[in-house]
């Protein structure tokens, strides 16, 4: 008998510990709302990645990037582009991918960015100073580009080994490994691995699935079409 109630009282634990857990999350995901992820979390998307472009934008870009990597700063512009010339129906997700030294700072500063809601304009800033402090694991240029284009340095850095943080790099680098991602930039689109790097290559992907997704929105009755009976 008494063995039989310790076992109902490490269950009963048990289970108040996983719905204090999820009390947890629950809290952690409504405060992160602003410019993260809404779509469910998957190897691709998570609720903590940065997004820019509008929630539910029918495309989605997944970029695996690295702020160090020479290439990631090269196409940054043709992102811009293909998001300028489509505002309504494309958004890109950055997916933290820190091969290079002193990456993983550079990504510390970039999510004490998105705390202080600034992420963009350091983003844009770190990217043009990269040649100063590309592969230096100082990176002092990268805080000054930061520090330019409004961070505050000095609350970014007593917050950038905040837990969440080290979570998001953490998630991040296992799913780089889960998706098979050895290089960057490396993108999705809706889902579909961008086979050939090129501008060109990312243009046509994109333009093919905002074609499809409104192809499917043509084909879709209209509210209330599939009730209507003959008169």
């Amino acid at each position: 008998m008494n063995r039989r109630i310790a076992v109902i009282a490490v269950a009963v634990l048990a289970l108040v510990g996983f719905a204090a857990a999820g009390g947890l999350y629950g809290r952690f995901a409504t405060d992160r709302q602003d410019g993260v992820s809404t779509q469910e979390p998957s190897t691709l998307v998570r609720p903590h990645s940065p997004v820019i472009g509008p929630a539910d934008a029918p495309v989605t870009i997944v970029e695996f990037f690295d702020p160090s990597c020479e290439a990631c700063r090269a196409f940054y512009p043709t992102v811009k582009q293909i998001l300028a010339a489509h505002p309504e129906d494309v958004r890109l997700v950055l997916r933290y991918t820190p091969f290079h030294q002193g990456s993983e700072e550079a990504v510390r500063i970039l999510e004490t960015a998105r705390m202080q809601g600034i992420f963009e304009p350091v983003l844009e800033a770190v990217l043009a100073s990269q040649p100063e402090w590309h592969d230096d694991p100082r990176i002092q240029a990268a805080w000054a580009a930061a520090e330019a284009a409004g961070l505050d340095v000095e609350k970014a850095r007593e917050a950038m080994l905040a837990p969440q943080i080290t979570a998001t790099l953490n998630q991040d680098v296992a799913d780089v490994e889960a998706v098979s991602v050895t290089g960057t930039p490396t993108f999705f689109v809706n889902g579909k691995r961008l086979q050939t790097l090129g501008t060109e290559q990312l243009y046509e992907l994109v333009r093919a699935e905002i074609e499809a997704a409104r192809q499917l929105d043509d084909s879709s009755p209209e509210v209330g079409e599939e009730d209507r009976g003959e008169s």
